[in-house]
């Protein structure tokens, strides 16, 4: 016992040394003159954060170790001599979620309902109750089930379909909430398993056909959901189910598979939906081969409607390709399939393949494919209004507009600029008083939340914090904003301060720290400030220590080889990789490479910042053949997270330009123009 709590203390004392320096302590933030703040007629008195009881933390490193290895027997020994630390929970909730998992093992009943009733409206009594009953709807238990699902407060996928399961299959509130997953609901064979029944019983119900069943399996294919599309093959009527077998040599090599004499004999449904599902697949990785196999294949045996499926999967991946003729294929799917449904992925391209093109009229046209819901998000608003306005319909184009015109996101910035002003950034809130500060310094959860990212568990803290903003109104969450600005959890800061609905804090939500440091390098370099800020922001949202799943470090998320690569340049002598997650030595790098990759990349900023997430080589590659609104290069990056993230970044450095200098700049000149490819080379 003592050498695995030496053991424990080390660990502690390592992942104590990886949070930022004086993480804990009061931090001064300079900025530019803010004129969002509200003037104050007397100082205010902040209440302090009570300082952190340290002591006990090596035990729960500990207990999160035998947790990760599933050593319950160590778990046994720690709880044996119980402590009053903030987190003594979550020792005795990691042994009790050891035992459930172990399938085969009797459930501790008595053990897991004393815990959750001691517990009871914490983080760890939900996620054990969760945890338990899922193993009881894995193994029947419907009486337990039933007893103990009306206390759970955030059910998901699998364990709605368990309480489906449990009454038979009833038409009640869980499975109206999986009916109206029908199309997206997916997951491994646990949650596939699970879920096997309730969605059978829609169809046994009547309230979902055949067709719809192929639709479902149609949507897993192209999401690349292979349990679930072996399951929604299993709920099709004999004659026209699928071969599993081949449905997985589908998902393993789509392009053989339409070379094969299966392909070119297919003639029933069933066989004919295997090369639709190959076309759908083979579609996102090589689409000049896959629209010629499918030529080859393509016959009267193929109606028009899986005719126009075909061209329109085709279509989809000549848009993710940025290819011209994305528009044309989208048009002939339509011709030959009126009114086919379109997933919301696949409507969004078929417009991003017209905006990208140009073409107004097919960015209209484009409105039809997408469900109500969709045609009504600030994007597609705004580029609507686009379209009309290039069409001579002015009025129209402002209506649309002024739907979402001032809001502080990429669209709403971009919609204010289309009506010719600029957005009106709202009065700062009354800071939260010594009252409201004091609420959040008691709160359990927090307590909890902070002492978790004190050991280095960010996964459990999230949860925990996430729990303690519950139903919080907005006094709540700029207090804890300010509460977690003074402590230095920045990221957990701007989390809660944009939470907010009514009341705002833009020096909050933007933060601006360790201001001195930023300010010099980014002059240094060359580089707009608001920009650097903005960029860091959406790396890390300043946590110096973050690091992501790929291995990027620290506050502005450098790669070690890219950090290695840039001091070697630079002439730093003796940098190490440790160096990344201190603070300094990160802003440097990151602002010298940020101006690399900007001079490589003809000065554009839009074109920089899609660099800096996804390398320069992938956005020269997106750009076009002839010159490309910054938008509109924005709008049509292939990859989800880099095209979230530079429209982010981007609406974040308009945001930081008024924060940091009360100036409002223009999103849309900041965007600029992209240079097509024969200017960018004539300007080498």
């Amino acid at each position: 016992m003592r050498i695995a709590l030496n053991a424990a203390q080390s660990v502690a004392k390592n992942a104590a040394k990886n949070l930022t320096r004086g993480w804990y302590a009061t931090r001064r933030i300079v900025y530019r003159p803010l004129l969002c703040l509200p003037l104050l007629a007397a100082p205010l008195v902040w209440a302090q954060p009570a300082a952190p009881d340290r002591s006990g933390d090596a035990r729960i490193v500990a207990a999160a170790e035998y947790a990760a290895r599933g050593d319950t027997a160590g778990l046994e020994q720690l709880l044996a001599t119980p402590s009053k630390h903030v987190l003594e929970s979550y020792v005795g909730y990691w042994l009790l979620s050891a035992r459930i998992a172990r399938i085969g093992d009797p459930l501790p009943m008595q053990a897991i309902r004393d815990f959750v009733q001691l517990n009871d409206g914490s983080v760890v009594a939900e996620r054990l109750r969760i945890d338990w009953l899922k193993r009881l709807g894995r193994e029947g238990q419907w009486q337990v089930f039933n007893e103990e699902y009306p206390r759970v407060q955030q059910a998901d996928a699998e364990l709605l379909c368990h309480a489906v399961k449990a009454r038979g299959g009833a038409a009640d509130a869980a499975l109206q909430a999986i009916e109206a997953q029908w199309l997206t609901l997916a997951g491994g064979n646990d949650v596939m398993d699970a879920c096997a029944v309730p969605l059978q019983a829609l169809v046994d119900a009547g309230r979902k056909s055949n067709e719809d069943v192929q639709w479902r399996l149609r949507r897993m294919v192209e999401t690349n959901r292979l349990p679930a599309a072996r399951q929604s093959a299993s709920m099709l009527p004999a004659a026209e189910t699928p071969d599993i077998a081949a449905l997985g040599r589908v998902f393993d090599n789509p392009l053989h598979y339409l070379a094969s004499p299966a392909a070119r004999g297919a003639s029933s449904r069933a066989a004919r939906e295997l090369v639709l599902a190959a076309v759908a697949r083979a579609a996102r990785s090589d689409v000049r081969t896959t629209l010629a196999r499918w030529r080859v294949l393509e016959d009267s045996r193929y109606t028009a409607a899986e005719r126009g499926y075909a061209i329109g999967q085709i279509a989809w991946g000549a848009a993710l390709a940025q290819m011209p003729e994305a528009v044309q294929w989208y048009a002939t799917a339509r011709e030959l399939a009126p009114g086919m449904p379109m997933s919301d992925d696949q409507a969004a391209w078929q417009m991003r393949s017209a905006l990208r093109a140009g073409d107004w009229s097919s960015v209209l046209a484009a409105l039809d494919s997408m469900t109500p819901a969709q045609r009504n998000q600030p994007e597609w608003i705004y580029w609507q209004g686009r379209a009309l306005s290039q069409q001579n319909k002015s009025q129209e184009a402002r209506a649309l507009y002024e739907r979402f015109a001032g809001e502080p996101n990429f669209y709403g910035i971009l919609s204010a600029e289309a009506l010719g002003r600029s957005i009106n950034w709202p009065k700062a809130a009354v800071p939260p008083t010594v009252l409201e500060m004091s609420r959040v310094d008691e709160n359990l959860a927090m307590q909890r939340a902070i002492a978790l990212f004190r050991i280095d568990q960010r996964s459990a803290a999230l949860r925990e914090w996430s729990w303690a903003l519950r139903g919080a109104d907005d006094r709540a969450l700029l207090a804890t904003s300010e509460y977690a600005r003074r402590i230095g959890l920045y990221d957990r800061a701007i989390n809660a301060a944009e939470r907010t609905r009514l009341q705002h804090d833009y020096s909050l939500r933007y933060l601006a720290p360790y201001y001195d440091i930023f300010a010099r390098e980014s002059r240094a370099k060359g580089l707009e400030l608001h920009w650097v800020y903005g960029l860091t922001r959406q790396e890390s949202r300043f946590d110096p220590v973050a690091r992501s799943s790929v291995g990027a470090q620290g506050l502005m998320q450098i790669m070690p080889a890219t950090g290695r690569m840039v001091a070697s340049k630079a002439g730093m002598l003796g940098f190490n990789v440790s160096h990344l997650a201190q603070t300094e030595p990160n802003i440097q790098i990151g602002t010298a490479y940020l101006r690399s990759v900007l001079d490589g990349l003809y000065n554009s900023p839009v074109m920089a910042t899609a660099g800096y997430n996804a390398g320069p080589g992938r956005a020269k590659r997106w750009r076009d053949s002839g010159p490309l609104e910054g938008a509109i290069y924005a709008e049509t990056i292939p990859i989800n997270e880099t095209r979230d993230y530079v429209k982010k970044v981007m609406a974040n450095a308009v945001a930081y330009a008024f924060v940091l200098d009360g100036q409002p700049i223009s999103l849309t000149r900041l965007l600029g123009i992209v240079p097509g490819e024969t200017l960018a080379t004539a300007t080498r």
